[in-house]
């Protein structure tokens, strides 16, 4: 596949990029398949991140290709608005058998950040159909990521993402962040304190009054901010509040959830159910756009007994909700990860990942490492603007042939499931030889 012409490159704004810097130096994937891309010049880059947290079980998988191939040659689309499919039920079914508890039901839409929409929507009908429609109030966290629609915005707290759209959706309060500067850092796995930063959530409580709090929205680790993982017992406190005081507990498992911690979720590996639970990225091993608000049977049931008889129960979805092919991905790549034992895989080769990672702290660039399961995160010392030596960093590992996440200073390492020792051994290569030259 040729290379996009300068003059092409001119007319995609990209999300997230700086566009002006790009097209002087474009990096351009034209080809995956298992854990490598290759470039438009033909360089071979090792997936250090899953692509963008999606592909857990590697690239160009010839079974969701074939699968999404035979759905769109039966049944390309069709509308999900008083109308249905029966690969919906069916992947439905399946995903919540993978969920915790009694999260028994699934509403599809198209992406993480339109999943953490719908999960706040959710929350004010449950309560508005309790009779407790003052609850309008939501809670977050410093430092969180919960995407880019307006609502997801507004949760969300990292600087950098809501400073250029001025005011969002109203009545959002954020709890402080878990990390801690002074006993946190090159802690591997779970911090041992910590855990009574939950009570900020108390502290909500108390100022504004449990009736008009909806729901606390958590990353069980935070990820895009740097892979913030929860001191022990943090999430246990915050379900207890929630449950004190009738506070629906969402958690964002966009990023942590399908096997990226070891067990199928993130809530598993930590012992803590939601009431509500949002997906994408690896649902469907990123070869299709979706995701999924996965929902308790106590919150389903109390708007399903709301609506009128022959009622509609949410007046809530989008077009492509439960689009046929995205669909098909996401039975073949629930499929995959059953039949090669992903997640077991993923616990398996944690530690040796995890050893790796924090086997770079020698490096006087980094500051800190984290990381839990198939998941870890460091920060380099600033050099001028935030941010600009992270820039530096991702361009000499790109042309190195290493493809990892970066937000600002920070590094996110995230590799397929697929991974071999090898490959791991590969990725700390490269990082430190890199990182050495900053």
């Amino acid at each position: 596949m040729p290379a996009a012409s300068a003059n092409a490159l001119d007319h995609h704004w990209m999300p997230f990029t700086a566009n002006r810097d790009f097209q002087s130096h474009p990096r351009l994937f034209v080809r995956a398949e298992g854990m490598w891309y290759w470039t438009a010049a033909g360089a071979r880059v090792l997936d250090g991140a899953s692509g963008l947290f999606c592909c857990a079980a590697g690239h160009g998988r010839r079974e969701i290709t074939e699968a999404v191939a035979a759905q769109l040659a039966t049944l390309d689309y069709a509308p999900s608005f008083q109308f249905g499919h029966p690969i919906a039920f069916d992947l439905a079914a399946k995903l919540v058998r993978l969920a915790p508890g009694n999260l028994e039901h699934a509403f599809f839409v198209n992406s993480g950040s339109e999943a953490i929409d719908t999960a706040m929507k959710i929350a004010l009908a449950y309560h508005r159909a309790r009779g407790e429609g003052q609850r309008q109030r939501f809670v977050s966290r410093e430092r969180a990521y919960h995407g880019v629609n307006l609502g997801g915005t507004s949760l969300s707290g990292i600087l950098r993402n809501r400073e250029a759209f001025g005011a969002m959706v109203p009545n959002i309060v954020h709890m402080r962040h878990t990390w801690q500067p002074d006993t946190g850092r090159f802690v591997r796995g779970q911090p041992a304190d910590g855990a009574e930063l939950a009570d900020d959530l108390a502290r909500f409580v108390a100022l504004y009054g449990a009736e008009t709090i909806a729901a606390c929205f958590v990353e069980p680790i935070a990820g895009s901010t740097g892979v913030l993982v929860p001191p022990v017992g943090y999430l246990d406190r915050l379900r207890r509040i929630c449950d004190a005081h009738g506070i629906l507990l969402v958690f964002d498992e966009v990023i942590s959830g399908f096997g990226r911690t070891g067990q199928a979720f993130a809530g598993d590996s930590f012992g803590v159910v939601p009431d509500l639970m949002t997906l994408a990225k690896a649902i469907t091993n990123g070869a299709q756009p979706m995701g999924a608000v996965v929902v308790s049977d106590a919150v389903h049931e109390v708007l399903m007994a709301g609506a009128p008889e022959g009622g509609i129960e949410l007046f809530h979805g989008y077009t492509f909700s439960a689009h046929p092919a995205a669909c098909a991905a996401g039975l073949a790549t629930l499929d995959i990860f059953e039949r090669e034992g992903l997640i077991a895989r993923a616990a398996e080769r944690a530690p040796g990942f995890q050893a790796r990672m924090f086997d770079l702290k020698d490096l006087p660039v980094i500051t800190d490492i984290r990381g839990y399961g198939m998941l870890a995160a460091f920060d380099l010392a600033p050099a001028g603007q935030p941010g600009a030596r992270g820039m530096v960093a991702l361009k000499r590992l790109f042309e190195a042939g290493l493809l990892i996440k970066w937000t600002g200073d920070t590094g996110i390492v995230s590799p397929p499931l697929i991974a071999t020792e090898e490959h791991l051994d590969r990725i700390a290569g490269v990082l430190r030889q890199v990182l050495a030259t900053l």
